[in-house]
């Protein structure tokens, strides 16, 4: 295991701090790290008739449309089932009565501390005055069959690693849906 001898706050930005650490390699050498820091996000997989809630919008980093679940950032602290209900009502206007984590992982754990978890929506329903989304979210809602989405998945359309692993989990378990 790599032991960390000193470390350098590069940038504290709103979403992200960046991190160049110094660290003592098994092998008794020493080499750098840059290390992302991120409070960690939330996607729900939300099913309503047999199709997939999805959102289009633009992503800046990658200047390219996604379709993804619904998702967002964790607050310092945030209970991950609440941010995940408060996402879902945002970004689509839908809740549900309750969900289930399908899903947990490190999406770059090559430079980055980010956990994201994801859930699945039991029992959805319309809000009737939902959340509005954040001022800087330009969001289409999108639903999309299970099996389209999928195809989606297989030929490169959809993207985005929540969403791929949501898809899998809503396309492998349809039958009980």
């Amino acid at each position: 295991m790599e032991k960390k001898i000193d470390s350098h706050l590069i940038y504290d930005g709103k979403i992200i701090k960046v991190y160049k650490d110094t660290v003592k390699c098994e092998n008794g050498n020493e080499a750098f790290r840059e290390v992302v820091r991120h409070h960690g996000g939330v996607g729900v997989l939300a099913i309503i008739d047999n199709k997939i809630l999805l959102v289009k919008q633009y992503r800046y980093p990658n200047a390219t449309d996604t379709l993804e679940i619904p998702a967002g950032k964790l607050e310092l602290g945030e209970d991950t089932k609440l941010c995940a209900l408060r996402e879902l009502e945002e970004e689509t206007g839908y809740s549900a009565k309750s969900i289930t984590q399908i899903a947990k992982f490190l999406p770059t754990p090559g430079y980055s501390d980010e956990w994201l978890y994801v859930y699945e929506a039991n029992d959805v329903f319309k809000v009737e005055n939902p959340l509005n989304c954040d001022e800087d979210e330009e969001i289409e809602v999108v639903a999309i069959d299970i099996d389209k989405a999928y195809q989606k998945v297989v030929n490169g359309e959809i993207f985005d690693s929540k969403t791929m692993i949501a898809i899998m989990h809503a396309y492998i378990n349809k039958r009980k849906i």
